[in-house]
């Protein structure tokens, strides 16, 4: 008895491992976050299985029948539209499910997009606090005031839509100098990443409305900079 948590590519459909697709062929059912998308994954791979929708409107009332099933026997495994279940997508709920119903979990390793992001801004990636999407209206002003203090490299998800707003934001409460590091469209054709005191960033996306998934990577601040910046061994007796 056993789930599958199979991450799947951010954009470039070569970044899948060949375990995940062994996976994916060798169980009875996927759960998708999205039948639509998934399908042009399976269809590229040629990966023929019976396909359910799993996402956040329908999880909740779907969890009972799916450990059931497992129960009983049959493979499953969980993917979304892009990346690792459980990161900024449904996953959480089932896997706790799963434990708590004494089914082992097994999740492989593979791509999620703040990974990426984060390693190509330049910024310390040995401590980092990674937030998802804030909030987008109760609690958020609160939440950013916290984000203010945190002395860690800070790691966003955010639509195009919103981004130019976290921006002004990030502004408001950060400060001018603050650099940010914005990825977009990770691992497609135009992929980009913009660097630079968040000022600068925020007026250049104001006049080059942005498209696709986006990945805001905020330096950490000045104490925790110095404290990166410490020589190996320093500290140690």
């Amino acid at each position: 008895m056993k789930l599958f948590l199979v991450p799947t590519p951010i954009g470039n459909l070569e970044d899948i491992t060949l375990r995940a697709l062994r996976i994916l062929k060798e169980v009875d059912i996927i759960l998708a976050e999205d039948t639509r998308t998934s399908a042009k994954l399976l269809k590229h791979y040629e990966i023929e299985k019976r396909v359910f929708a799993h996402h956040q409107f329908n999880e909740h009332k779907a969890l009972d029948s799916i450990v059931r099933q497992i129960n009983e026997g049959q493979k499953f495994a969980l993917i979304t539209d892009a990346g690792t279940p459980g990161i900024s997508d449904p996953g959480f709920l089932l896997v706790r499910a799963c434990i708590q119903a004494g089914i082992e979990v097994e999740c492989l390793p593979g791509p999620t997009a703040f990974v990426p992001a984060l390693v190509n801004s330049g910024f310390p990636c040995d401590r980092f606090v990674f937030e998802g999407f804030l909030p987008h209206k109760k609690g958020r002003q609160t939440r950013l005031k916290e984000l203010a203090l945190n002395p860690y490299t800070l790691i966003l998800y955010e639509s195009p839509f919103r981004l130019v707003k976290t921006l002004e934001q990030l502004l408001e409460y950060l400060g001018p100098s603050r650099n940010v590091s914005v990825s977009r469209e990770l691992t497609k054709i135009y992929e980009e990443t913009r660097r630079g005191p968040v000022v600068e960033v925020l007026a250049w996306y104001k006049s080059h409305p942005p498209k696709g998934e986006i990945v805001i990577v905020v330096e950490a601040t000045g104490k925790a900079n110095m404290h990166n910046d410490d020589e190996p061994g320093e500290d140690e007796e």
